[in-house]
């Protein structure tokens, strides 16, 4: 059986070597303003049947992979039975497995019980990606989310209970020039309220088909962060990042203008330096036509 992708495909860059099995089409939420990954298809659950057949098609394939990731954006949206199917499939047809992955929404957290989130984890679902975005209430509404500073916190909490780790991402940039401010400040309180297990950040980067419906969904006079302000966001977020638990920090994505790592709050005052450091050396910058989404 050949496996034939429904085209645009995306995963996170830290699955790049891992097989990806497409459950679901699209995203059932879909719309983020900032966002125009899936605004070409419609949300589907595809056939359990059919995706076990090309699970069986990559494991002749493939027989040593340890990793895999379920794509769509909104795999955990399937209903916990078909997800147990999905996974026990993997599991039997994937000796070496270790882990798999998928996007997840707040809602898709909150719609599971703890129960559920528990088995699934049981079942080999050890990793989500969760894109956070903001902290600020005002911000997640212009971008028309579909979610809070609480019901994030609510949706990393149940699945950091049941074990599953949260990658969460989020957008420097996203308030603009009139509202950074407020935007680090309410993300800062949300990861000191409920850490992720990783927390990276990505510079606000619009496609061109979504930026007629970005700027719809601002204030008039919304004003475009450049690389200095964005790095005082990025500075002024490490600064108040004071998390429960130690998070694992990353802004090497290829959209940011500066690429940092370390560990919070072990490693802020290092990577607070690192920021510092470009006002003495722009060459740390990273040039712009290498940056892309």
């Amino acid at each position: 059986m050949s496996i034939t992708y429904d085209m645009p495909l995306y995963r996170p860059p830290s699955e790049g070597r891992n097989l990806i099995v497409q459950a679901t089409l699209g995203c059932s939420f879909n719309h983020c303003t900032f966002c125009s990954m899936y605004k070409s298809k419609t949300y589907q659950v595809r056939s359990l049947n059919k995706v076990c057949a090309e699970i069986d098609t990559m494991a002749s394939r493939f027989p040593q992979a340890h990793r895999v990731f379920l794509a769509d954006g909104d795999a955990l949206a399937l209903p916990t039975d078909h997800l147990v199917s999905l996974l026990g499939h993997l599991a039997a047809r994937f000796g070496n497995l270790t882990r798999v992955s998928s996007y997840a929404t707040p809602k898709n957290l909150l719609d599971k019980t703890p129960e559920e989130l528990a088995l699934l984890r049981k079942m080999g679902l050890k990793l989500v990606y969760l894109g956070i975005e903001s902290g600020a209430n005002l911000v997640l509404k212009r971008v028309v989310k579909g979610a809070s500073q609480k019901t994030h916190a609510k949706a990393i909490k149940r699945a950091r209970d049941a074990g599953i780790k949260i990658s969460a991402t989020v957008i420097l940039g996203l308030g603009g020039r009139e509202d950074w401010r407020s935007h680090i400040e309410g993300t800062a309180a949300l990861i000191n309220i409920a850490p992720p297990t990783y927390l990276s950040t990505l510079q606000l980067t619009l496609e061109d088909d979504s930026y007629e419906a970005f700027m719809e969904s601002q204030p008039e006079g919304f004003r475009f962060q450049d690389d200095a302000g964005i790095l005082a966001e990025q500075k002024y977020l490490i600064s108040l990042l004071i998390p429960a638990r130690p998070v694992i920090f990353r802004s090497n994505h290829a959209s940011n203008c500066l690429a940092l790592a370390g560990n919070l709050p072990r490693d802020r005052e290092r990577l607070l330096g690192e920021i510092e450091a470009v006002h003495s050396d722009a060459n740390l910058i990273r040039p712009e036509f290498l940056r892309r989404l």
